[in-house]
């Protein structure tokens, strides 16, 4: 088997190969390393390597699955977003704030990774402390989309984006505070899933905005995602938003026909701004599920338009009490010169925080100061409960919701960088399931051409009640039976991808 189909394989084939002993972890391993030292100096994917640590984990797999003591997920390689602290690896958040930081423990979610007995490939770029939609924020520079080098992946799990589709890792890790895994797997065709707030916990993933930030997988398929949920799922009493909920078998649905599922189609999510080739694409995915048996019906989220100005009220507010704790005393950048305390806090977060990160800050510490709590953060407050209140009313008439992911394809890089609005409004079709704390995935659709002939990958976004994780992900499986978006991958020996 060649190396270029055997990254294509499932997590469920690697498992079989594995288990099968016809392939070694180590050997599996290895190959995604020679993928990462060939392409990623390209795409710009990883952040942090450790060769040594990987294979050495990846050993041990290889003894575990000797034993006959193996997890569906031991000895495969998944990449790690930069956010989660990992026990002796650099862990940026892709930040100069952070550049030199070695996390001294593990978040929950590589505990749950290294009890399963998967391998830790790599840190993945990002946008600095998660807040963008490009990642182009980041300290360690832009990463490229593999489908055109010019396009960003989308943000801010740029770097596990590109590390998927370009397949430099079998599946890798994601965090969404309001799209951050479902955008990015929309520009660049994958399937990624936020699941419902409070199921993945937060402890060890460095926080952005605490009542908005969930981890969760991005992979190539629903059935590769469902594995991954199986492992990064449950309760951690070290996080108090962790839910304690009976462990759940994210695959046990997978194969459940879709007659009689109603799927609601927002109005608000077809409406102006919606670029009209992303729009027929997304028109085809739902006339499949019509040949799937699925009922069509007509809802709306009258809130949606609001979505956006309540999360960047919200959002920063909790950035700038977050980040607070970056004053170059105990962990951090410090300035190599200050004259006093005042001065030595003042320099080191202005040397270590980058613009956007700056102005999320300023914006968050204004509506939080006296004389505009009320005015601004109490009222997003309360118009996020009307968000959420829509979906309660959405889903006493429909099983699942349906529309874009993105408003666009990937757009170029540099494009919307200094129009931080335009750069906002990429994420309108997500931000009210992370205000509203329900489950969202996107799924690969098809291809849009650009202006430029580019062609672009399109996802479709899945949006589910509250725990309903496992019948989001039999609807996306059922699709992917009947269509192969999700198979395709860039050629990455291409100048610019798939052109």
């Amino acid at each position: 088997m060649s190396n270029s189909h055997l990254t294509n394989l499932s997590l469920k084939q690697f498992g079989d190969l594995l288990q099968s002993k016809k392939i070694s972890s180590v050997e599996l391993t290895q190959m995604f390393l020679h993928r990462i030292q060939q392409y990623n100096p390209s795409i710009n994917a990883y952040i942090a390597l450790d060769e040594g640590k990987t294979l050495a984990q990846a050993k041990a797999a290889d003894a575990r699955i000797a034993a006959g003591n193996a997890a569906p997920l031991t000895g495969i390689p998944i990449a790690q977003k930069d956010i989660f602290c990992a026990k002796g690896w650099q862990t940026t958040c892709g930040s100069k704030m952070l550049a030199n930081f070695i996390a001294p423990y593990d978040a929950h979610v590589i505990t749950l990774f290294d009890a399963a007995g998967a391998v830790n490939l790599g840190k993945t770029n990002m946008d600095e402390f998660a807040m963008g939609s490009s990642n182009e924020t980041s300290y360690f520079g832009g990463v490229k989309n593999p489908w055109s080098f010019d396009r960003v992946p989308g943000g801010s799990s740029g770097g596990s984006a590109a590390a998927v589709a370009a397949r430099l890792c079998a599946a890798a890790t994601g965090t969404d505070t309001g799209g951050s895994i479902r955008q990015p797997a929309s520009l660049c065709g994958f399937t990624g899933l936020k699941p419902t707030y409070g199921v993945v916990s937060r402890f060890g993933m460095i926080a952005f905005a605490s009542s908005l930030d969930q981890a969760g997988p991005m992979a190539k398929s629903a059935e590769d995602c469902a594995l991954m949920m199986n492992v990064m799922a449950g309760f951690d009493e070290r996080d108090s938003t962790s839910l304690n909920r009976e462990k759940e078998d994210y695959s046990s649905a997978l194969h459940q026909p879709l007659r009689g599922l109603r799927i609601g189609l927002p109005k608000e999510f077809f409406a102006e701004g919606l670029d009209a080739d992303v729009g027929k694409v997304i028109e085809n995915a739902i006339a499949e599920y019509k040949k799937l048996g699925a009922e069509i019906i007509e809802i709306s989220l009258p809130n949606t338009g609001l979505s956006i100005p309540v999360y960047y009220v919200l959002a920063p507010a909790e950035a700038s009490s977050n980040l607070s704790r970056y004053d170059g005393v105990r962990y951090g950048h410090r300035a190599a010169e200050y004259t006093d305390l005042m001065d030595m806090y003042c320099k080191s977060r202005a040397e270590g925080f980058g613009a956007e990160v700056k102005r999320r800050i300023l914006i968050g510490t204004y509506v939080l100061s006296a004389g505009y709590y009320d005015a601004y953060y109490l009222k997003a407050q309360q118009i996020r409960r009307l968000i959420a209140q829509d979906f309660v009313e959405a889903f006493k008439q429909c099983d699942v919701i349906m529309g874009p992911a993105a408003p666009s394809t990937a757009f170029k890089a540099g494009e919307k960088v200094d129009d931080p609005v335009a750069m906002y409004l990429q994420d309108i079709y997500t931000i009210s399931t992370n205000l509203a704390g329900l489950p969202g995935m996107s799924v690969p659709a098809g291809f849009s051409q650009s202006v430029d002939g580019k062609t672009l990958p399109v996802g479709l976004q899945i949006i589910g009640n509250y725990f309903d994780e496992a019948r989001m992900l039999n609807v996306a499986h059922q699709y992917q039976q009947v269509t192969d978006w999700h198979t395709q991958a860039p050629n990455l020996n291409m100048p610019e991808g798939i052109t």
